[in-house]
C-alpha cells in the first residue's frame, strides 16, 4: 500500500485491502469476496498484530510492516444492501437479531436491508468463540463502530459529491438527504462504479442509548419464519452431490481399545467404505440405514480399563487433586484472618455441598458435513468455536489453517457443549478415506455418552458470625470450577479456593460454567445462616451487600414476588437467591409445593429480576431469562448423569429426565434497563439463581435442608438430612 493512501480517509481498495503487499491478513475467500462483490463501500475494523506475530523475526522499525488483524468488517453495496461479517455464531441465543439491530441503528437503515454473515472462517474475522456471554459486550461495540464509520463515510462522500456543508446532510431510513437542495441518494449510490474502503481506527460518534430508534425495541427474530416453517437447514439437513453417510464404531466403555475387530461382513455391503486407523473405526455408506447396518455388522472385542462409578464420585474428587494450570488451575483469594475470626465467632456453620455431572442435552446433536476439494477441506458443523474447530482440523490433517474452512449454520443450541470438533474430525476422516463428501450425525445416545459433561464438584463452606455480622468466610470448591466463586457479600475475613481434581468423566463448559455450583453453595449457606439467626433471608442478604446493582435486582425480585406478604401454607414454601456473573445481576424468588403422597417437589412460581446494562431487545432478553430458568429446573431437581465403570447408564431421554411442560412454573421476568451502562450478555447469569432459590423454598416448606444437586431426583427424603 502506498504511503500517501494512508492519508486519505476514503481509499481505493486496489491500493488497499486487495494489494497483496498491503499489511492486512486476508483469507483467500475473503479476498475473493472483495474482488467479486462489485462496487461499494468497505469498512475494516483492524487491530494491532498479535504478540505471536512479533516473534516471527520482524519487529517494528525494521522497515517491514507487520500484518494487522481484521477484527470485523462491513460492505455497503451499490443497491444499498449491507453485509456485516462476524465470527460469532447463532446457537439459539438470538444474537443474529441483536447484532443486526445495532448495525441498522448506526447506519440508520431498514433492518431488512442488512445481511449478517456469521461463523464462516473463510469470510468472517477471527473470533475466539461464542461463549461466556461475550457476544453483546464485545461484538456489539465493534459492529456499532463499523456501522457508524460507514454512516460518517457516506456523509463525507455526499458532502464532497454535492459540494455542500457536511453538517447539512442527514441519513434516515437508508436515504442520505440534503434538505436545502432536495437532493437524496441511497446508501450505496454514491459509491456506484467504485470500490471504496475506510479503515476504522478512531472511535466514530455513535448513537447514544437515549436516542436509539431500532435498538432497545422488541424487534422480531431475524429469519424467525424460516425456523417455525421448517425452511431453515441445520447441518443435519445439508446434502451435497455424491454424499455418503458416516457412522462411528464406538467402544463399549470409555478408554476402550479393540482387542480384535472383524469388519469383513461390513466391507461386503454395497457401497460401504470401512475406515480403520488405530482406534478410529468408522464407516461411510450411501444412506444412514446402510451405514447403521454396516456398523452393526462389525464385530469387536474391547478392552475397557477399570474406572470410577457414580457411587464413588465425591470421595474420588476430594482424594485426587491435580496440578492443573491455566483456567483449570488452582486459584485462590484471601483477606484478613479466617482462623482468628472463626475463633471469635459466636455462631459457626460448616456445610458440604455436592454437584452432579449433567449433560447439555441440546435439541440438535453434533453433526458435520465434510468435503475435500483437492488439498482444501470444507466442513459444515454446529459449533460455538468455528476457528477453534478449524485449528483442530488443520492439526489433525497437517494442513495450513487457510486450507480449512469451517461454516456454521444457525445451530440448535449448545449451552457450552459444542466447543470441540469431534464430529467435524470424524466426518473429515471418513470423507478423506471415501473420496466423497460425508455427513455424520451423532445419535442421541452418542451425544449423551461421548460429549463432555458439566463438571461435578464438592464444595465445603465454613463461616462465622459475630453479633449478627458475617465475619469469616472459607469456601473450597473441588473440581467444578472457579467461575462465580468470589462472594459478593461484605465479609472482612475470607479464604476462597478452587482445587482442580482428577475427573472420572470428560467435562467442560456448561451454561454459566461453575457459577451455578458456586452460587448454589453460597446462597444456600447464606440462607442457613439467616435461619440460625432467626432473620429474614432477604434482609440478611441486603445487610451484607455493598453492591447497589445486586441489591437493586434482589429488591426488585422480592417486590414483584410479594416477599413481604408471603404467607405460611402447609406444604408450600418460598426461597430467594441472588448473584452476579459476567456483567449481569440476577435476583430470583421461587415458590414450591410439596405433593404429600409422593413427596415430589413442584415449582409453582418463579420471579427473576435481571439487569445487564442497556437492553438491546426486551422480548428476546426475556426469552433468554425464561429459557435459563426452565433449563435450570432440570439441574436443580432431577438431572444427573449415572455411570459405572466407563459406561453411561442413562444415555437417552427415556432415562435422563429433562424439564417438561408440566414442570414449567409461572414465570415473571422483571427487567432493569440501565441505559447509562454498557450492555452485557444475558445467556448465562440468569440460570444461577434458580437452584438455590428452590432449595431454600423447600426448606421453608418442610424444614429439610438439601445440599446436593439435583435436590430431589426421586422426591424428598422421609426425614431431615444434614
Amino acid at each position: 500500500m502506498k504511503e500517501e493512501s494512508r492519508k486519505d480517509p476514503i481509499l481505493e481498495p486496489e491500493r488497499y485491502e486487495l494489494d497483496e503487499r498491503q499489511p492486512y491478513r486476508l483469507g483467500w475467500a475473503r479476498r475473493e469476496f472483495l474482488q467479486l462483490s462489485g462496487a461499494g463501500l468497505f469498512i475494516l475494523l483492524t487491530t494491532d498484530p498479535a504478540p505471536a506475530a512479533q516473534e516471527s523475526g520482524r519487529r517494528r522499525g525494521s522497515g517491514q510492516s507487520l500484518p494487522e488483524e481484521i477484527s470485523a468488517w462491513l460492505h455497503v453495496a451499490e443497491d444499498g444492501r449491507v453485509t456485516a461479517f462476524t465470527g460469532k455464531v447463532e446457537v439459539g441465543q438470538n444474537a443474529r437479531t441483536s447484532l443486526t439491530q445495532v448495525v441498522a441503528e448506526e447506519l440508520h437503515c431498514p433492518l431488512d436491508s442488512i445481511q449478517l454473515v456469521m461463523g464462516d472462517t473463510a469470510l468472517t474475522p477471527y473470533d475466539r468463540g461464542t461463549f461466556g456471554s461475550l457476544t453483546t459486550p464485545t461484538m456489539v461495540p465493534q459492529l456499532r463502530r463499523m456501522a457508524a464509520a460507514a454512516r460518517e463515510t457516506l456523509l463525507d462522500l455526499a458532502a464532497r459529491e454535492w459540494g455542500v456543508a457536511r453538517e447539512a446532510i442527514s441519513v434516515q431510513a437508508g436515504q442520505i438527504t440534503h434538505s436545502a437542495s432536495q437532493r437524496s441518494a441511497g446508501l450505496g449510490e454514491l459509491s456506484r462504479g467504485r470500490k471504496l474502503a475506510r479503515r476504522v481506527s478512531a472511535d466514530p460518534a455513535m448513537t447514544p442509548p437515549e436516542k436509539w430508534q431500532m435498538t432497545g425495541r422488541s424487534i422480531p427474530k431475524v429469519d424467525g419464519k424460516s425456523f417455525v416453517t421448517g425452511r431453515h437447514r441445520y447441518t443435519s439437513d445439508l446434502k451435497l452431490p455424491g454424499m455418503l453417510y458416516g457412522k462411528m464404531v464406538r467402544p463399549s466403555g470409555f478408554g476402550g481399545v479393540p482387542r480384535s475387530l472383524d469388519a469383513s461382513a461390513a466391507r461386503q455391503l454395497a457401497g460401504v467404505v470401512v475406515v480403520r486407523d488405530g482406534n478410529f473405526v468408522g464407516v461411510a455408506a450411501p444412506s444412514e440405514h446402510e451405514a447403521a447396518r454396516a456398523v452393526a455388522a462389525i464385530r469387536g472385542d474391547w478392552e475397557i480399563p477399570s474406572q470410577v462409578s457414580s457411587q464413588e464420585l465425591y470421595r474420588h474428587l476430594k482424594s485426587h487433586p491435580t496440578e492443573a494450570r491455566g483456567w483449570r488451575g488452582r486459584s485462590g483469594h484471601s483477606t484478613g484472618s479466617v482462623e482468628e475470626a472463626q475463633a471469635n465467632a459466636d455462631l459457626k456453620l460448616a456445610s458440604t455441598y455436592h454437584i452432579a455431572y449433567i449433560a447439555h442435552a441440546p435439541l440438535e446433536p453434533r453433526a458435520a458435513v465434510a468435503q475435500w476439494t483437492g488439498p482444501k477441506l470444507t466442513v459444515w458443523t454446529g459449533t460455538q468455536r468455528p476457528f477453534g474447530v478449524r485449528s483442530e482440523l488443520a492439526e489433525t490433517f497437517h494442513l495450513a489453517e487457510e486450507d480449512v474452512r469451517v461454516i456454521v449454520p444457525d445451530t440448535g443450541s449448545g449451552y457450552g457443549g459444542k466447543h470441540t470438533g469431534e464430529a467435524a474430525i470424524e466426518a473429515a476422516r471418513l470423507a478423506k478415506a471415501a473420496g466423497k463428501p460425508v455427513k455424520l450425525v451423532w445419535t442421541r445416545e452418542e451425544e449423551f455418552t461421548w460429549a463432555y459433561f458439566r463438571p461435578a464438584g464438592v464444595i465445603e463452606v465454613e463461616s462465622g458470625v459475630r453479633q449478627g455480622i458475617l465475619t469469616s468466610w472459607e469456601f473450597h470448591n473441588y473440581n467444578s470450577g472457579a467461575s462465580g466463586i468470589r462472594t459478593p457479600y461484605a465479609v472482612e475475613n475470607q479464604k476462597i479456593e478452587f482445587h482442580p481434581t482428577e475427573s472420572p468423566l470428560r467435562q467442560g463448559s456448561y451454561r454459566a460454567l461453575a457459577a451455578t455450583a458456586n452460587h448454589f453453595a453460597r446462597e444456600v449457606h447464606m440462607d442457613e445462616l439467616a435461619s440460625l439467626l432467626g432473620e429474614d433471608p432477604l434482609e440478611f442478604r441486603l445487610r451484607h451487600l455493598n453492591d447497589p446493582r445486586l441489591a437493586a435486582v434482589l429488591r426488585a425480585a422480592a417486590q414483584a414476588f410479594g416477599w413481604s406478604k408471603r404467607g405460611s401454607r402447609k406444604g408450600a414454601g418460598s426461597g430467594i437467591a441472588c448473584g452476579f456473573e459476567k456483567g449481569g445481576y440476577i435476583g430470583t424468588c421461587a415458590e414450591v409445593r410439596i405433593e404429600p403422597s409422593e413427596r415430589q417437589v413442584k415449582i409453582t412460581s418463579v420471579v427473576a429480576a435481571f439487569e445487564c446494562g442497556a437492553i438491546l431487545n426486551p422480548d428476546h432478553l426475556k426469552n433468554q431469562i425464561e429459557g435459563a430458568i426452565v433449563q435450570g429446573i432440570g439441574g436443580a431437581l432431577f438431572e444427573a448423569i449415572e455411570f459405572e465403570n466407563g459406561r453411561i447408564l442413562n444415555p437417552r431421554f427415556s432415562r435422563y429426565r429433562v424439564p417438561r411442560f408440566s414442570d414449567t412454573p409461572r414465570i415473571e421476568v422483571v427487567l432493569l434497563d440501565r441505559k447509562d451502562l454498557p450492555s452485557t450478555g444475558a445467556g448465562e447469569t440468569p440460570i444461577v439463581g434458580l437452584a438455590p432459590a428452590v432449595a431454600n423454598a423447600i426448606f421453608d416448606a418442610v424444614g429439610i435442608r438439601l445440599r446436593s444437586l439435583p435436590l430431589a431426583p426421586q422426591g424428598l427424603p422421609d426425614s431431615k438430612r444434614a
